[in-house]
């Protein structure tokens, strides 16, 4: 019997469809992508959600990110269901060694870290990017700490190299038996922060600073990518490798829009005609690359799928190309690729329906920003029709035209809100007194009618205001310390502290990013008296403005609870502590 099949799984964040050489991009040098692009199957139409978290969540499970509790990116709603089962967990019992290493951004507290998750290794950042608030303080990309299996691990180099490079060991160490590598690469997702040389090599090919240093990290990801094959190949393994390169949404930085989100392309300026990027609903926000290689699964030689597929399709298509038998009980939205990989027409995809949205909002709201597809049509926000056969740039709504078309789209979109709207009341709690190890929340996670969260030390340092509550599971019944902080733990800051000067990384390094906003020291909040309420029980004191946490102790009953936390100033306003721990002291 033939040995099952390596996975090494690619996904980089906020790079779009143009922005690869081989896309018709004249401005990019991706000579690796490129050479492995002219190998690979390549999914022409392939679709996943608008933004990061979502195309994470139904990329792993095989479903819809709204029904697997992912329609944001931020606000608690960016929390992977503890109860979906996900391509790791089916990896992992079918066998493999699994490993993350990067983005994941689908939960930094318990239940829901990547390697709580089926992944038996893990390196990664935590929120939806380096510098997040529930990041190590001061990580920007140069030398950072990351969590290894939710350890905080100091590790040297830039952030790309570093995931490469353990993705790599990874590989080595498992290469005698079957593995799945997913490597999620932070970048080309701000702050663009990349070494000057890549800047250098593109200021003549954009006018703007920003989409050159965007660039230059697209240009960093392919020096990597080469290094990686280069690693298969020497190891022996290439052959035996389902190798893939996907990125999780439309472009952030390599297009300008006008007012109606049409582009404006030229020198620099690319999206392969597509209108919308990131976060929109039109096909520039969602469709994507997809690129597959498998020589031993004779997926190699270079030709194009331009069947209507979809991020839900990517769990069971692994799936089915590694052997591993769904079990009873477990079922997917999507469908696997695997007849088409394998030579069969798409005829049997001619009829299907697939549907992207942005909702970034606390609760979903139906039509929200969506896109219905089906073949070339596309219907826009329930509204506007486009046959992309026709009009691919999406200009022209034919909607009065082909009523019967939008009849039937809108129909199809109603079927699918009833199957992924069943969990929206469902808030997915943070389990408190799983383990010795404290609970750490922060303010990306914190919920509130607005969805509006305090999600990166940016606005921690500047002060930004925010309330609202953490969703928690009291897992055992007991006594329980829970700390309330202005700044992190491992800083030693106290609660009316202003941090002066700079204490971030690329300063001391002296590589500040020109024209990026700085890490620049931190304001003072004038902290009064704190509060704490959960169980029933409303707790209050003063503050010490010389220490470093207001300090409660409390007894809990086990269950499902909220957990409210503030701060308040003499402006008497609600402020969310952006940090909150949670010992349990004894039961």
């Amino acid at each position: 019997m033939a040995p099952r099949p390596n996975i090494v799984f690619v996904l980089t964040d906020d790079q779009g469809y143009g922005d690869l050489g081989c896309h018709g991009n004249s401005a990019i040098r991706t000579p690796c992508l490129d050479r492995f692009h002219q190998d690979a199957v390549r999914f022409t139409d392939y679709h996943v959600g608008s933004t990061c978290a979502p195309t994470r969540a139904g990329l792993l499970t095989g479903h819809y990110c709204n029904s697997a509790g992912v329609w944001h990116t931020i606000g608690g709603r960016s929390l992977l269901r503890a109860n979906e089962w996900t391509l790791a967990d089916a990896l992992t019992g079918a066998g493999y060694r699994t490993g993350h290493f990067g983005k994941w951004h689908l939960g930094d507290s318990p239940p829901y870290r990547p390697h709580e998750r089926g992944f038996a290794e893990s390196i990664y950042h935590a929120g939806g990017g380096i510098g997040n608030t529930g990041d190590a303080w001061g990580n920007d990309y140069f030398d950072d700490t990351y969590f290894k299996n939710g350890v905080p691990t100091p590790y040297e180099g830039y952030c790309t190299d570093v995931f490469f490079r353990e993705g790599q060991r990874f590989i080595a160490e498992n290469a005698d038996q079957p593995f799945f590598c997913y490597i999620a690469t932070n970048a080309p997702h701000g702050p663009l922060n990349v070494e000057p040389h890549y800047v250098e090599q593109y200021r003549d090919a954009t006018p703007h600073e920003e989409r050159a240093r965007f660039y230059g990290m697209i240009t960093n990801i392919d020096e990597n990518f080469g290094q990686l094959q280069a690693t298969l190949d020497e190891l022996g393994i290439a052959d035996n490798t389902i190798l893939i390169f996907m990125t999780d949404n439309g472009t952030a930085t390599g297009v300008e829009l006008d007012a109606d989100q049409f582009p404006r392309e030229g020198p620099g300026s690319y999206n392969a005609g597509m209108r919308g990027k990131k976060g929109s609903q039109y096909e520039g926000g969602h469709r994507v690359p997809f690129l597959i290689r498998y020589p031993n699964g004779h997926l190699a030689g270079g030709r194009n799928i331009d069947a209507l597929t979809s991020y839900v399709d990517f769990m069971p298509t692994l799936l089915d190309l590694c052997g591993i038998e769904v079990p009873a009980g477990r079922t997917f939205h999507g469908q696997s690729l695997g007849p088409l990989l394998r030579g069969a027409d798409d005829s049997a995809l001619a009829d299907r329906v697939n549907v992207c949205d942005t909702q970034r909002v606390a609760h979903p709201v139906k039509w929200r920003k969506s896109a219905v597809m089906k073949g070339k049509w596309r219907l826009i926000d329930g509204r506007a029709l486009y046959d992309l056969g026709t009009d691919p740039g999406q200009r022209q709504d034919i909607a009065a035209a082909q009523p019967d078309v939008v009849a039937d789209l809108r129909a199809a979109y109603d079927d699918w809100w009833e199957l992924i709207s069943e969990q929206f009341d469902r808030d997915e709690p943070m389990a408190l007194g799983k383990d010795d190890q404290p609970a750490k929340l922060t303010t990306h996670d914190i919920r509130n009618e607005a969805c509006s969260a305090v999600w990166n030390q940016r606005q921690v340092r500047a002060g930004q205001i925010t309330s609202g509550f953490w969703a928690v599971d009291v897992k055992e019944a007991g006594r329980y310390q829970i700390e309330l902080r202005r700044w992190p733990e491992e800083t030693g800051y106290a609660l009316t502290a202003e941090i002066e000067g700079d204490d971030s990384g690329w300063y001391r390094a002296g590589i500040q990013p020109k024209n990026a906003p700085a890490y620049e020291g931190g304001v003072a909040l004038a902290l009064g008296w704190a509060q704490l309420t959960i169980g029933g029980q409303n707790l209050q004191q003063e503050v010490d403005p010389a220490a470093t946490s207001a300090c409660f102790e409390i007894d809990l009953v086990a269950g499902l609870d909220r957990l409210y936390a503030s701060f308040h100033d003499h402006a008497e306003r609600t402020i969310a502590p952006y940090y909150v721990y949670v010992r349990k002291l004894s039961a």
